[in-house]
């Protein structure tokens, strides 16, 4: 099998080399046919490498283009961070050692505000202590070198898939996030005490409004929130967290 072999290369570091390609992947299952995947879940993933050693990270970019996938690599923690967040399914292929911000502690970064971006890590140096600790804040897969091709490869198309769906249901968050903010206040308590389990003559006890009333701005509630049952408006309000606040 093919494998990714660590050679230190000699002097200062090279800066980022930087892939992108549009070819699709000719495995069948890493293709995607699903009409109502946003643009966003569409796009071409993104795999990125972050490893100190330029052997690696130029074998990792040649079997990542390879697959169809786009590559982007750094030479340290910082030089991923500032980078920009993917507006793609992606994930993040990270050396343990690295010469400023270790693995684990970019890690801690990651899971705050990136996580729809699966972490696989690779090492030369693992140990029982520090695959656990790694999987215990949301590896993926935490591989040792020398990397098999074939595995890595099988771990990128499990996180980029993790990552797809974790856009995919952000994209559903937003949609009725937007769907929510349209209601006026009156349809949001409306909507919070229905949800609760009350009856419209109920709901309308606890605004002190008529439930002529509150049939009226229910209906209006429904539309805006597109919401053809009443199950359905639970399940939306589950998934907003929301809960009901009574006006006694």
């Amino acid at each position: 099998m093919t494998q990714v072999r660590s050679k230190r290369a000699e002097g200062s570091p090279q800066q980022p080399r930087r892939h992108e390609t549009g070819l699709l992947m000719t495995s069948a299952n890493a293709r995607v046919h699903e009409s109502n995947l946003s643009p966003v879940s569409r796009a071409t993933p993104i795999v990125f490498v972050v490893d100190d050693d330029v052997s690696v990270r130029e074998s990792l970019e040649l079997l990542i283009g390879s697959a169809g996938w786009a590559a982007e690599t750094f030479a340290s923690a910082q030089e991923f961070l500032s980078c920009p967040r993917a507006l793609a399914p992606s994930c993040l292929v990270l050396d343990v050692g690295l010469p400023d911000l270790n693995g684990l502690d970019l890690q801690k970064r990651v899971a705050a505000d990136r996580i729809d971006m699966p972490i696989i890590f690779i090492t030369g140096h693992g140990d029982v202590r520090m695959t656990v600790q790694a999987m215990k804040a949301g590896a993926v897969e935490f591989l040792t070198k020398p990397l098999r091709g074939d595995v890595l490869l099988t771990a990128i198309q499990d996180a980029i898939e993790r990552s797809r769906t974790a856009l995919g249901h952000e994209a559903e968050k937003r949609v009725l996030r937007d769907r929510y903010a349209s209601l006026s206040t009156r349809e949001r308590e409306v909507m919070a005490l229905v949800v609760s389990g009350l009856l419209n003559k109920q709901v309308g006890a606890e605004l002190g409004i008529s439930e002529i009333t509150v049939k009226a701005h229910r209906g209006k509630m429904m539309r805006k929130m597109k919401a053809d049952s009443l199950p359905e408006l639970v399940n939306m309000a589950a998934r907003l967290r929301l809960e009901a606040t009574p006006q006694r």
